[in-house]
């Protein structure tokens, strides 16, 4: 009998509908020589750093690296009860060998395998390596299961990538956090990304913004102009000089343009594209695209691939033709398929690109949720585009005298709209803009042509500093960061990963480091703060790149695992040492001796200061600390300010009156009291008690 575990229970029960497996159980279906169950996401995963010391627990600068001879892994929080059951089920008599179902690729590959080990289990590994959900994938995948010792590598590459990031988000964190006297969170993908965003935001403070003027020729629907005119007065000099006179056309330049169709879909550029179009959060894409796929109407999502494989053709081929018919968008426009140029097996590295499946031609689209159908629609498009023809246009420009001036007019002529029919038949029942879209007038003009009576007038323009960051802008900037440093033999480059860069943006904003102004992430004070005290190394995407360059090399066997890691004991020493001779420990010290006293720290009797986000004791080693965004007191309504943490230090309790109670929805008054457990700091609450009624 197989044991199948698949990564999430929505994916386990997909499989069990495929292989007409019914018997429920306990977490788990069982039938037909299949035991089926799942991981509930990342089930196992590294321990942390007080698991392997006591001592660990204070954040002191003397224990830097923190480097783990034999690394311990645990259970995650609050999922116990389901690995309980797995363990039971891999090591169950009955069960001869074990399918690894989980997302096909080094994440999915690591979550099973360190479940796999926490249980001990020595039985054989399949593995199930599909794309799509669609009951026909999945039956073809298990016909095809493949022996799980043909991905000991890429394990090795997920597991070396979890390590290093632990080694290194350890203890940049603990080291930069004590040396700064905050907390400063330090990760590998993380803060390179905040590092653009910062460096934008300073580009733009420090652009100083210059005003020119254009001087426009305007006769019967005909704009030329003359650039960039720097003085107002010579601007009026050209058009008093040209007002009400005839022009002529020195000559007029054509340029027969092809462009060929887009790429289909990998995640990153769906994520764009739908933040671009819709507003989506590179999250929210993620999400939904997710929900498609489980839903079976969509390949899986979570890859950095634009091609298909060259056996998907005929697949290709009756998708696209299915899906001119399916959607109300495409009516009307002709279909001349040609799907050689999304074939491609050498460019598909774990998944092919995201495409919609066959399913979707029996699907209620009034059923799919909104979001869904919008992200569904927008791949649908992306697959019509890929195999429709080229756009061929003709750019014209044409050089015009007037005065003794030059002017330039420019304008397009379309010879074929090509694919570029069916992204505006999209986007005109979808009634979503597309702000990159270049808009240019037809221009019909002849070598030495007369213009008649002219006007002139002058336009005030000034130059335009960078722009802030979008997600659909740092998406493309994290997917090209460090490319320079990637080999031709790396799949994977840029910060992070297709399935990863969208959590990044979002950790970053849960931490405060930026925060959304409307479609634009700014950076804010701490993350520019933190950006600050930063080393290059930490900041820049080349230790990213280096690592993708590595990892990809052993997920091909062509590098060693124990020589990657102990490059990151080595690139963690480094940076301990830089960090430690760059920061004036003495200045540090002296900032914390100047910060305002607010009380007597109870668990050792130092003081307790007021910093940027906390009220914390000045001795970092004692660890006690006070968050000025506590969660009881933000879920009740109440700014914990420092007239009261002084009271609460001082008598241990505070009468506080009108906190809101998050499960009646009304106000109470109640006499709140410190809870120091010794590691972390709570509150209780104390009540008057009730009079007796009369």
């Amino acid at each position: 009998m197989q044991l199948v575990i698949a990564e999430k229970p929505s994916v386990g029960m997909a499989l069990a509908k495929a292989l007409g497996v019914t018997e429920k159980k306990n977490g788990y279906v069982e039938g037909k020589g299949y035991v089926i169950s799942w991981c509930v996401g990342h089930l196992v995963a590294l321990a942390n750093a007080d698991s392997y010391d006591e001592k660990y627990k204070k954040w002191n600068l003397a224990d830097l690296p923190i480097i783990p001879d034999e690394w311990q892994f645990i259970v995650s929080e609050n999922k116990n009860e389901q690995f309980g059951i797995l363990s039971k089920l891999m090591n169950d008599s009955r069960i001869t060998e074990v399918v690894n179902a989980c997302d096909a690729g080094r994440e999915g590959e690591l979550i099973f395998r360190l479940v796999y080990n926490k249980a001990g289990c020595t039985k054989p590994i399949r593995r199930l390596w599909i794309s799509s959900m669609e009951e026909k994938a999945i039956t073809d995948g298990f016909e095809a299961l493949r022996d799980g010792t043909e991905f000991e590598n890429l394990y090795n590459s997920a597991l070396c990538r979890a390590k290093a990031d632990w080694i290194v988000g350890i203890n940049a964190t603990r080291l930069f956090s004590r040396l700064y006297n905050r907390t400063l969170n330090v990760g590998r993908v993380q803060t390179p990304t905040l590092a653009m965003i910062c460096d934008r935001e300073n580009s733009i403070k420090d652009f100083k913004k210059e005003k020119y003027f254009n001087v426009h020729l305007k006769a019967d629907g005909l704009d030329a102009i003359h650039e960039k005119v720097k003085e107002h007065d010579e601007a009026d000099k050209i058009r008093s000089e040209c007002d009400g006179k005839e022009a002529i056309v020195k000559s007029v330049k054509t340029e027969k343009k092809t462009v060929n169709p887009p790429k289909l879909y990998d995640l990153t550029t769906l994520q764009r594209e739908a933040n671009r179009l819709y507003g989506f959060t590179a999250q929210q894409t993620l999400d939904y695209t997710q929900s498609l796929y489980e839903m079976k109407l969509c390949t899986y999502p979570r890859t950095d691939s634009c091609y298909l494989t060259e056996d998907m053709a005929d697949t290709a081929k009756t998708i696209a033709e299915m899906i001119a018919k399916k959607f109300p968008h495409f009516e009307g426009i002709v279909l001349n398929t040609d799907v050689s140029r999304i074939l491609n097996s050498k460019k598909v590295s774990d998944h092919t690109a995201i495409i919609p499946t066959a399913e979707v031609e029996h699907t209620d689209m009034n059923s799919v949720p909104e979001g869904e159908k919008k992200i569904l629609c927008l791949i649908a498009s992306r697959l019509l585009c890929a195999v429709s023809e080229p756009y061929i246009y003709e750019t014209v420009t044409a050089e015009i005298s007037c005065g003794g001036y030059s002017f330039a007019a420019k304008g397009r002529n379309i010879i074929s709209e090509g694919y570029k029919a069916i992204e505006t038949a999209f986007r005109n029942v979808q009634k979503c803009k597309d702000d990159t879209e270049e808009k240019t007038d037809t221009l019909s003009l002849s070598e030495g042509q007369t213009i008649g009576l002219t006007s002139s007038e002058v336009s005030e323009h000034f130059t335009q500093p960078p722009k802030h960051f979008t997600e659909d802008t740092l998406l493309s900037a994290m997917e090209r960061a460090g490319t320079d440093e990637i080999t031709e033999e790396v799949e994977r480059s840029g910060l992070g990963t297709p399935a990863t860069r969208a959590s990044v943006i979002e950790k970053l904003t849960k931490s405060g480091f930026i925060r959304r102004d409307k479609n634009n992430l700014i950076v804010t004070e701490d993350g520019a703060d933190l950006i600050s005290v930063m080393p290059e190394i930490i900041k820049s995407a080349k230790m990213t790149a280096d690592w993708e360059n590595t990892l990809s090399l052993i997920a091909q066997g062509k590098f060693t695992p124990q020589q990657f890691m102990a490059d990151i004991s080595k690139l963690t020493d480094d940076i301990i040492t830089v960090a430690r001779e760059s920061v004036d420990e003495s200045k540090v010290s002296q900032k914390q001796s100047n910060a305002e006293i607010i009380g007597t720290c109870p668990r050792c009797g130092k003081n307790v200061v007021l910093t940027p986000k906390a009220y914390s004791c000045e001795d970092r080693e004692c660890g006690f600390v006070i968050w000025k965004n506590d969660k009881f007191f933000e879920s009740s309504r109440k700014t914990l300010t420092k007239e009261m943490v002084s009271a609460l230090l001082k008598s241990g309790k505070i009468e506080v009156k009108g906190l809101y109670s998050q499960k009646s929805k009304k106000n109470y008054d109640a006499t709140v009291c410190l809870d120091d457990t010794g590691r972390y700091v709570n509150f209780k609450l104390e009540f008057a008690p009730r009079k007796a009624k009369k």
